[in-house]
């Protein structure tokens, strides 16, 4: 059984940065893909970024060229770095893992607003 916490999440202007990061209870090295999804207020959960354990990463396109995707093994987390922040990024961002079965976090809330 894979545990995720997700943390970083919090308010930032439009513009802005934030970082975040979910912490895998699972050596990440052994997982075959993590990735992160968010759900804005009445929407469907949405796919953000995914990472491999071999490094490759992927991006949907709302997040390329703003988003980036990374990893630390040694600490067993999984990062994203979130730049040039818009209102529409407002959302509860999951990190998941795909260890045998699939795992979800418990979600931080990302608000972006003026």
């Amino acid at each position: 059984q894979v545990q995720l916490v997700e943390s970083g999440g919090g308010s930032a202007q439009p513009g802005g940065s934030l970082r975040l990061s979910c912490a895998s209870s699972t050596r990440i090295l052994s997982i075959d893909v993590m990735g992160w999804y968010r759900q804005a207020p009445g929407k469907e959960r949405e796919w953000v970024a995914r990472i491999t354990n071999s490094g490759s990463t992927n991006y949907a396109d709302s997040a390329k060229g703003r988003f980036t995707i990374s990893k630390d093994n040694a600490k067993n987390t999984i990062y994203l770095e979130m730049n040039n922040l818009r209102p529409e990024d407002t959302a509860v961002y999951y990190c998941n893992a795909i260890y045998i079965y699939l795992y979800w976090g418990q979600g931080t809330q990302v608000t972006v607003s003026s």
